[in-house]
């Protein structure tokens, strides 16, 4: 469930590895893939999704409500997922993120308590909390892969949004957190191998996984690095201020969402998956590599929008 950016890899290399996937959005999005079946369904309508699900061995959660809309959409979307599941007699495999967890002193790891300080922080707990006890009680297998903000091809996050797309286009930053304080990043096609390797392992039920960060630079420094891939200018960075921030907030439902998660960019936030690596041995892509693709991702985008261009003056 679910055609972003992960889902999509995820959909692609089960199906490159022999798996027949049926890819459920709201629009019948994703990957063209002769082993994919893209279907258009609301997987919160729990009898519909049901019946989509029926003889699936394995469902995967990739899906993500509008950011604004986690307390009203997520909590149903969720239910739905895990009745349908435990239904099919299908494992579980959930895609999450460090939200629950709240504000950490030090690298966090797996078995960290969840304490979450959000809104949208309490929303995920408890869609872990829901499966978990779904699995102890011997209804459904569960396990969860937790990621950190992403990086890639399609990546959306607050350094995609609102570094890497200014650092590869060469024009100034302004950024709502510590420009050098350290941050883990993940790279999508490492979430997508954690998930496809959890749903493999026997030793994966009833706990979560964090997934290996391709890199934990400071922003700063990941924005430089990204201009360099790029061939872009030296980039120009500066911190922008909490009032600046509420202002953009006043009038963008999105951007009103980030002040509560501030706690993840004004300080170091460092994803510890040791475990992960040694037991469902999973090595983080080189950085340099991850950054070479949001370079020719950009450089690609601007040939199409020169050619579109072009083709507008054309008889």
């Amino acid at each position: 469930m679910g055609a972003g950016a992960t889902g999509a890899a995820t959909a692609t290399l089960l199906a490159d590895a022999g798996a027949q996937v049926r890819l459920v959005t709201r629009r019948g999005s994703g990957p063209a893939h002769e082993r994919i079946e893209r279907v258009a369904a609301d997987a919160a309508a729990a009898a519909e999704f049901a019946g989509l699900t029926r003889g699936s061995r394995v469902l995967f959660n990739c899906a993500m409500p509008a950011y604004d809309r986690w307390p009203s959409d997520f909590p149903p979307l969720a239910a739905s997922l895990l009745a349908a599941a435990e239904r099919a007699g299908a494992d579980y495999v959930m895609l999450g993120n460090t939200y629950g967890y709240g504000p950490v002193d030090g690298p966090a790891d797996e078995d960290l308590p969840l304490r979450p300080s959000s809104v949208k922080g309490r929303v995920r707990a408890q869609m872990w909390r829901d499966a978990e006890a779904a699995h102890r009680a011997g209804r459904v297998r569960v396990t969860e892969v937790r990621a950190s903000d992403y990086l890639g091809r399609g990546a959306v996050s607050p350094f995609t949004l609102m570094v890497g797309t200014q650092a590869l286009a060469g024009t100034p930053i302004s950024y709502p957190g510590d420009l050098d304080a350290p941050h883990s990043w993940t790279y999508i096609g490492d979430a997508a191998r954690t998930l496809v390797a959890a749903a493999h392992g026997d030793q994966s039920w009833g706990r979560a996984w964090h997934v290996p960060s391709t890199s934990h630079a400071p922003v700063r420094e990941l924005a430089t690095q990204l201009a360099r891939a790029a061939g872009s200018p030296e980039p120009r960075l500066g911190r922008m201020t909490v009032a600046e921030l509420e202002e953009i907030a006043r009038h963008d439902p999105i951007m009103a969402e980030v002040p509560e998660m501030l706690y993840l960019y004004d300080r170091p936030s460092i994803l510890d998956a040791a475990t992960t690596a040694s037991a469902l041995q999973i090595v983080p892509t080189p950085i340099d590599a991850v950054l070479d693709e949001m370079a020719a991702e950009h450089r690609g985008a601007g040939r199409r929008h020169h050619e579109e261009a072009v083709g507008t003056r054309l008889p």
